[in-house]
């Protein structure tokens, strides 16, 4: 089945060739240029910020709800960058079906729906096959960071990253590299709460 890409809403939105296959390197990649990518990107505060302070670097945010993908458009388009994009479709998906092998040399997942009730839990997007899909989709030495404010998601999470034995864990202080607060974090942090953040590498 040939499905036709849409037009994009904006010229920052990334449309894929091809919905239903996985994304060739030469479709998504620019020579010379790693990629990182940022999953339930929301607002695009913290895709924005990290795009202007690696200039040297290509970024693809990935959020679900339309109306937050043009706002991330048209914030990317305002600072004038030319190596931000959005992608409008789910997570889950883009990584386990859309994006090339060892591609990414960066995923971001931070503050993504806890799913709290214990019957919910399957819905948590760190589970053991997403992170097989994510280390799929790391170039060698590629890293997964994941940053949530709450406790007993960070807990399970972790749970998972130990039990899929697919990462090193590596140390992950504020001055380990440039990374932006995201507007979450900075209110977050104001009321005197923590962030929880584990920093994996692929091997």
């Amino acid at each position: 089945m040939n499905v036709l890409p849409r037009p994009p809403f904006s010229e920052k939105e990334f449309v894929p060739p091809h919905y239903f296959r996985r994304l060739e390197a030469r479709e998504l990649l620019r020579e010379g240029r790693p990629l990182e990518v940022d999953l339930g990107c929301g607002d695009g505060s913290f895709l924005r910020d990290l795009a202007a302070g690696h200039p040297e670097r290509d970024f693809l945010g990935v959020e679900r709800l339309l109306g937050r993908c043009k706002k991330v458009g048209k914030k990317i388009a305002r600072a004038g960058l030319d190596n931000a994009r959005i992608l409008r479709l789910d997570s889950k998906y883009v990584v386990e079906w859309l994006l090339p092998p060892e591609s990414v040399s960066r995923v971001h997942l931070l503050c993504p729906d806890p799913w709290p009730k214990v019957r919910h839990h399957r819905r948590r997007l760190v589970q053991v096959p997403f992170l097989g899909a994510v280390k799929a989709a790391l170039e060698p030495g590629g890293e997964f960071l994941f940053m949530t404010d709450h406790e007993e998601y960070f807990l399970y999470a972790c749970e998972r990253i130990h039990e899929s034995a697919l990462f090193e864990i590596l140390p992950w202080e504020e001055d380990s590299f440039f990374h932006p607060k995201t507007d979450f974090q900075i209110q977050w942090e104001a009321e005197g709460k923590g962030m929880h953040r584990i920093r994996c590498r692929k091997e």
